[in-house]
């Protein structure tokens, strides 16, 4: 299955100069843990609700600071073909549990978090579960 078919395509998002506090009551507004930074369309960074609460602990002041101060640089993304496997695998190798999905021209295309692909395997299991109750009855 490719991961575009599990992913969020509504992806709630920010620029770079976004500060902290607006952010945060975006994220609030929008019910959401993470938020993807943004370069035009093309995804920079991320924000979660816990790099938001490590800013607050280390600084008197999180008034002063932008997303650029605080989002995940190091930003890693899945091209929209990708099989829900190696986002799995991915997401396993590198300890992250939210991945941006981008198009071929590199612009954001969805979000795919670990908790979408475990509600839509536990759905597939079910399925294939059911289908071998009925296989084992006929």
């Amino acid at each position: 299955m490719a991961i575009t078919e599990m992913a969020t395509t509504d992806v709630v998002t920010a620029s770079t100069e976004t500060d902290v506090r607006e952010l945060l009551e975006h994220m609030d507004e929008q019910s959401v843990g993470s938020v993807v930074i943004t370069d035009g369309n093309e995804p920079v960074g991320i924000v979660t609700d816990r790099m938001i609460a490590m800013a607050f602990r280390e600084n008197d002041s999180i008034d002063d600071l932008s997303t650029d101060d605080i989002m995940t640089s190091d930003l890693l993304t899945l091209e929209d073909d990708t099989t829900h496997f190696e986002a799995l695998e991915m997401m396993s190798s590198e300890g992250i549990r939210r991945l941006p999905i981008v198009d071929a021209d590199g612009s954001l295309a969805g979000i795919i978090t670990l908790d979408d692909m475990l509600m839509v395997m536990a759905a597939e299991l079910s399925n294939a579960s059911d289908v071998i109750a009925q296989q084992t009855n006929a």
